[in-house]
């Protein structure tokens, strides 16, 4: 009896062990998402529009479940990155035209993650041109002198401060009732501003370079097949994070600068109208949130592109290479991180022109790399035993049509009404 006692926790040990081995893509992935570009959307959608609109949030954190869960597969299955497959099975000219497109955007994105930890050191009284040299030194650093196993560790800690969030969300005192009811019954002002905010919020969950990154850095880990389960359950806890951290974002801002007829329009202006209304505890909550988020998003998106370009050209991309073995990779995250610094710092930089252009960019690139990553999966050839059963096909075609819904409606209402 004893014996088998210690059988049955031998093997829980065991899969405790083998499910923290695998964990890392998607709770990494995931949470990366709620990056400064994100937590601005989600505090603009709960200013704007209260508890309204917290059903986008549920739809688009499904979403991301289901193709981050895809993405994943694929990238164990075929051992290969995005970028990389759609070469091989579109053509050298989609790769070429999705690596480009995913660049420019990414430039624009790690602009906005740059500007969020430019916001968040004013908000404690340090100059951008203090912050923004250090973090991009910082990440830098962690990338070039790190192994995998490192960084990894450090991407999990610098997660911990998305906790903030929940916490400032409690001090907010919000009104759960109408937080609920906002979550599950699908409402929608037929306005311009509603329907750009809801197809911001699917964006900015839902993010081009995080679909990218989960394959590559699932590649990157050297998970294999017989890892799929736990993976699963990786990706599931990361994207579950992410739509958490979103609503109480969300419900922050409803519960205090909505019922005030407050509106704003970034993180950081969020945080300092929160002072007044839910102390300076939440003020500073929000704040080490911001920081935290654009440190982690600073270090996924160049490592992102730098996996992507790696992809598209057959060269070496993993975390462990050196420098001199890996030199295509490297010198890609130096050259994101550094441009993006560089116009985070110039005096007259055009950054709203520079983040509405990353948003129109990552739109367009959103709705093909959906329907690149249907058809990979479908793919007898690529995924073999783990080609998509015609139940989850016609799930992956249902979200695509909805984020084609949303995207055209953005588009008509912007340019014909």
């Amino acid at each position: 009896m004893a014996n088998k006692v210690n059988e049955i926790s031998t093997a829980k040990k065991l899969s405790v062990a083998a499910l923290l081995g695998v964990m890392g893509p998607g709770i990494i992935a995931g949470l990366s998402d709620d990056d400064p570009a994100g937590i601005a959307t989600y505090s603009s959608l709960g200013a704007k529009y209260g508890y309204q609109l917290l059903w986008v949030l549920l739809i688009s954190t499904l979403a991301l479940i289901i193709f981050q869960d895809l993405g994943a597969r694929i990238g164990v299955v075929t051992r290969q990155g995005m970028i990389g497959l759609v070469r091989q099975k579109y053509g050298a000219r989609s790769g070429m035209l999705s690596a480009t497109v995913l660049v420019l955007a990414n430039i624009g994105t790690m602009t906005a993650e740059f500007a969020g930890i430019a916001a968040a050191g004013e908000l404690f009284g340090l100059s951008r041109y203090i912050s923004v040299p250090l973090a991009a030194l910082l990440v830098s650093f962690l990338v070039l002198r790190g192994t995998f196993a490192r960084i990894e560790k450090i991407f999990f800690l610098l997660s911990a401060v998305f906790l903030a969030y929940i916490i400032a969300g409690f001090l907010a005192k919000p009104d759960w009732g109408s937080a609920f009811k906002g979550l599950v019954t699908p409402t929608m002002p037929l306005t311009h501003d509603a329907i750009y905010i809801a197809t911001a919020t699917l964006g900015t969950t839902l993010a081009p370079w995080g679909l990218a990154f989960i394959q590559s850095y699932a590649v990157d880990k050297r998970l294999t097949r017989d890892d799929l389960k736990l993976l699963r359950v990786d990706v599931w806890t990361g994207s579950l994070l992410t739509g958490i951290i979103g609503f109480f974002v969300i419900i922050t801002c409803a519960a205090t600068l909505h019922v005030k007829g407050i509106t704003v329009d970034d993180a950081a202006k969020a945080a300092m109208a929160l002072e007044p209304l839910a102390g300076t505890l939440a003020k500073d909550l929000f704040a080490v949130g911001l920081m935290g988020a654009a440190l982690l998003a600073a270090s996924i998106l160049p490592l992102s592109t730098a996996y992507s370009i790696s992809d598209l050209t057959g060269r070496p991309a993993a975390l462990n290479d050196k420098f001199k073995d890996a030199p295509l990779f490297y010198l890609t995250f130096g050259f994101i991180t550094a441009l993006s610094a560089i116009l985070i710092l110039l005096p007259n930089a055009p950054l709203i022109k520079i983040l509405i252009l990353t948003q129109i960019l990552n739109a367009i690139l959103l709705l093909p790399l959906l329907i690149y990553m249907f058809g990979i999966s479908r793919d007898k050839k690529l995924m073999g035993e783990f080609i998509a059963t015609k139940r989850m096909s016609v799930i992956y075609l249902v979200i695509i049509m909805v984020v084609a819904a949303a995207i055209f409606g953005m588009l008509w209402f912007s340019f014909f009404k």
